[in-house]
């Protein structure tokens, strides 16, 4: 199989991750709840684990790294522990129903006001139309770094400072960017970061997390057992046991590291630059086909790879062929996997006008080669010629 749907999840994983998964399943007892010394190492692997994060994400404190079953649930806990009835909060028409649903379930039980920055013909968001958007009530400003439809990157250091100068919090969603763009919470004034382990970390399903980087707090989602302070009737106030009730994934967890570990070692300029040198490569082998479209700025795609600015998503659409059609042909035909419709961003659809069509999205992975992409070109021209 060529598998080309990465934005979705990546198929293939680092052999460090498999092989801290299998530790971790064979020598570690629970964290935080034993003395003895598979619990103990547990728990040292765990803060490690919040540690690489804290220093990948460029936040300055551990303990205020959160882990979740993924980015969805990140961002539940923090959108559902920080808004109160009344408020005012502005996002974009590019994000993912992950932070679409919370929205408009808070518009709708805590009357919440909510504003959608919306994109020009090249895909961008409309940067002029924040400050226009704040009011008095504004608490927060929401995004996605990188948009799972058109790949386009948000300009996180020109929303940063206007979240800053009008006293905002900045919420950041990078589940499509962390792993293969560098990401600084200090240098983008990022206040609580959103992540999931099982895209571009190459941890496993169910892994993510929330990163904290001031001094927000964040009500509770869930209460438990914490393994510290059992005689309190309330969840601890202290991060990370305020948010994280239960066990965690131990297996997860370790997994998620060693990705993390991975992308140290080869360094994630290279990953990105790999990953934007087999976009270019399908881009350039796809762009003279008849009735083709994309959805997304094109002239990045003209730079060296390594100055090219943009996810690791190619988004098309073909004159005459559903886009769902064209995944099944490339599926059942060819093996080669990627992902058609809406991708979850209904908003962004509704902007490019593909809400009917959806769109084919090409996504990929430091994994993937040049023999793939050119068996994907010749796939897509054969397609089309029939």
């Amino acid at each position: 199989m060529i598998y080309l749907d990465n934005a979705a999840t990546t198929f293939k994983k680092p052999i460090n991750v498999i092989e801290a998964i299998n530790h971790a399943l064979t020598s570690y007892g629970n964290s935080g709840r034993g003395a003895y010394r598979a619990a103990l190492d547990s728990g040292r692997m765990v803060y490690e684990t919040r540690e690489k994060i804290s220093k990948f994400f460029g936040s300055s404190d551990p303990s205020k790294v959160i882990f979740t079953s993924n980015a969805t649930e990140g961002l539940n806990i923090v959108l559902f522990g920080l808004f109160c009835s009344g408020d005012h909060v502005i996002s974009t028409v590019t994000e993912h129903n992950s932070v679409l649903r919370p929205l408009y379930k808070l518009e709708k039980t805590k009357n919440i006001g909510i504003d959608f920055i919306g994109i020009d013909e090249s895909g961008k968001l409309k940067y002029d139309e924040f400050e226009k958007h704040i009011k008095e009530n504004t608490k927060a400003i929401i995004v996605n770094h990188v948009s799972n439809v058109s790949g386009e990157i948000a300009d996180l250091e020109y929303i940063g400072k206007t979240a800053r100068k009008n006293n905002l919090y900045f919420i950041v969603d990078v589940s499509q960017s962390a792993g293969n763009i560098k990401i600084d919470m200090n240098k983008t004034g990022i206040d609580v970061l959103c992540f999931t382990g099982h895209k571009g970390l190459f941890g496993p399903g169910g892994t993510g997390g929330i990163v904290i980087n001031s001094d927000i707090l964040i009500d509770t989602f869930k209460v438990g057992g914490s393994g510290v302070q059992s005689f309190n009737k309330e969840q601890p106030d202290e991060y990370p046991t305020r948010l994280e009730a239960g066990t965690l994934n131990i297996m997860g967890i370790a997994g998620l590291g060693a990705g993390i570990d991975f992308i140290n070692e080869i360094g994630i300029t290279n990953i990105h630059k790999k990953e934007m040198s087999l976009l270019k490569r399908l881009y350039k082998g796809v762009k003279d086909i008849k009735g083709i479209k994309f959805y997304t700025d094109c002239s990045e795609f003209e730079k060296e790879p390594e100055s090219i600015r943009h996810g690791s998503i190619l988004p098309i659409n073909i004159d005459g062929i559903h886009s769902g059609d064209l995944a099944d042909y490339l599926g059942e035909e060819y093996d080669i996997a990627i992902r058609a419709g809406a991708h979850c961003a209904p908003l962004m659809h509704k902007a490019l006008g593909t809400a009917d069509e959806g769109i084919a999205r090409f996504s990929f992975s430091y994994f993937n080669t040049e023999e793939e992409i050119d068996a994907v070109i010749k796939a897509i021209k054969e397609i089309v010629e029939e």
